[in-house]
């Protein structure tokens, strides 16, 4: 074969490659995971009287609010997205000296149990992630930063925008969480659990 024609078969199998790689359509992107961190926890031998709120404010430092929560069997601190949080589980109102109140989010179904677990979590992922199908032993609350979270229950589905709250069910509600919006969910998790039992175990959706 001649080099010109050798060049010319060359150039005609190069554009038909290139030909098919165009019309393979492209591979879907798997949505991103969804990451939950624990950021805080305090037990407790009893709950505070009558109906119960979390209380979300924020600090200037770290220092002054991990203080504040040392005076409060209920209140924990924690640093996340670039802020200080004081999380106080309690009655309406009532805010912390030094501290500027962000959200109160209640009543919080309240439940019996030997012995209590007060926990923060950091939770969010980018649009389409989501948890799997799971129940914890008590209540959880939500407070959106960014993005919009979705619950999945067998009541339905809820949705909470950033700046908004959610209060969630009592114990043992199967339920998934997700990312619902255009954007990352970046959100705080308030938990009252029964400290004898696992935090969550998995679950289904019926």
């Amino acid at each position: 074969m001649s080099p010109r024609r050798s060049g010319t078969c060359y150039l005609i199998a190069s554009m038909v490659l290139l030909f098919a790689i165009a019309m393979v359509p492209p591979v879907a992107a798997e949505p991103g995971k969804f990451v939950v961190t624990q950021v805080a926890q305090k037990k407790l031998s009893g709950l505070p009287p009558g109906e119960l709120y979390w209380r979300i404010e924020n600090f200037p430092t770290l220092d002054l609010a991990q203080k504040a929560a040392s005076t409060s069997p209920t209140s924990l601190a924690a640093e996340v997205s670039g802020k200080v949080w004081l999380f106080t589980l309690g009655s309406k109102g009532g805010p912390s000296p030094g501290g500027s109140k962000v959200a109160e989010i209640g009543p919080v179904p309240v439940f019996p149990a030997p012995e209590y677990l007060l926990q923060i979590n950091h939770a969010g992922g980018p649009p389409g992630s989501r948890t799997p199908v799971h129940s914890h032993p008590g209540s959880e609350s939500f407070y959106v930063l960014a993005g919009r979270v979705g619950q999945r229950t067998p009541h339905g589905v809820n949705r909470t925008e950033a700046g908004q709250s959610m209060v969630g069910h009592g114990p043992d509600m199967a339920m998934e969480v997700f990312s619902d919006g255009t954007t990352d969910l970046d959100q705080l998790v308030m938990f009252l659990l029964d400290a004898t039992r696992p935090a969550s175990v998995p679950a289904k959706l019926e």
